[in-house]
């Protein structure tokens, strides 16, 4: 079995032939399933984040199958190609199949998506099954002008199945699967986790709405069309002139947060 060295976190470079490229994509990503873990987003050990190994669009990392997300580790994630080979793994575990289908899936047409999460909440859920799917009833369901939605064809464990989930997501950023719960995209970590974030609230409130048992008040649509349009749009540039993604701004903060709870996934 191939191995990915131990990092010196101390320094925190990379050694024995792993580039700081790939090192900062693996720390992201272990970021990330911990932050989902700590926003309540987990099912058990299920689910599945990935993100593409940098300058390569052949290989991604992903989780192991077993273990829980506040364990995920940034050497502990397993690096993979498109046709399900293990390039290197460091753990007992293996991957889940339908994390390879629907990862492998995206990363191979979309060479834009940097990673790709996938979740099993009770509120995503609960909407995917809705005819209506997600409304624009709130400023953050406003947040895309488009949400893809895919028809549910039983456990996602079917290579046939690809082609039908990549036609389906288009170049949206967030897809609802119908019976089944949600998707999100980015170019980055943090752009990814921001779009999950903020369609989990949506999805969130519009399930309390719909619960208070009232009319409710839909915006108009020239309301909602200028809205999403706002929301699309990215601030003004950082202080270096770098343009920002969603997410960019309180990725870092929401690291930091990290660090002060436990830097463990850094190892």
């Amino acid at each position: 079995m191939n191995t990915i060295p131990k990092i010196d976190t101390a320094t925190a470079q990379p050694a024995n032939g792993i580039d700081s490229a790939e090192w900062q994509t693996r720390v992201d990503l272990a970021a990330c399933y911990r932050l989902v873990d700590l926003y309540g987003m987990t099912d058990l050990h299920l689910n599945h984040i990935s993100a593409r190994v940098p300058g390569s669009h052949e290989h991604f990392l992903i989780n192991p199958f077993g273990m829980m997300y506040e364990e995920i580790t940034a050497s502990s994630l397993i690096k993979v190609d498109h046709a399900g080979k293990i390039i290197a793994n460091t753990t007992e575990y293996g991957i889940n199949l339908a994390g390879y289908v629907i990862h492998s899936a995206i990363h191979a047409a979309r060479h834009d998506v940097g990673c790709v999460l996938h979740t099993h909440t009770n509120a995503g859920m609960a909407v995917s099954v809705l005819k209506c799917g997600l409304l624009p009833l709130t400023q953050t369901a406003m947040r895309w002008g488009t949400i893809a939605y895919h028809d549910f064809e039983g456990v996602v464990v079917d290579l046939d199945e690809q082609k039908r989930l990549v036609a389906n997501l288009g170049d949206c950023d967030v897809m609802i699967l119908r019976n089944h719960g949600l998707l999100a995209c980015g170019r980055t970590v943090g752009e990814a986790f921001n779009n999950i974030y903020r369609l989990e609230r949506a999805c969130e409130t519009q399930l309390m709405a719909m619960a208070c048992n009232s009319e409710i008040n839909m915006p108009p649509e020239a309301v909602i069309a200028r809205s999403n349009q706002q929301l699309t749009v990215m601030p003004s540039p950082d202080a270096k002139g770098k343009r920002r993604t969603h997410g960019s701004l309180e990725w870092p903060a929401l690291k930091r947060m990290l660090d002060r709870r436990d830097p463990s996934y850094r190892d």
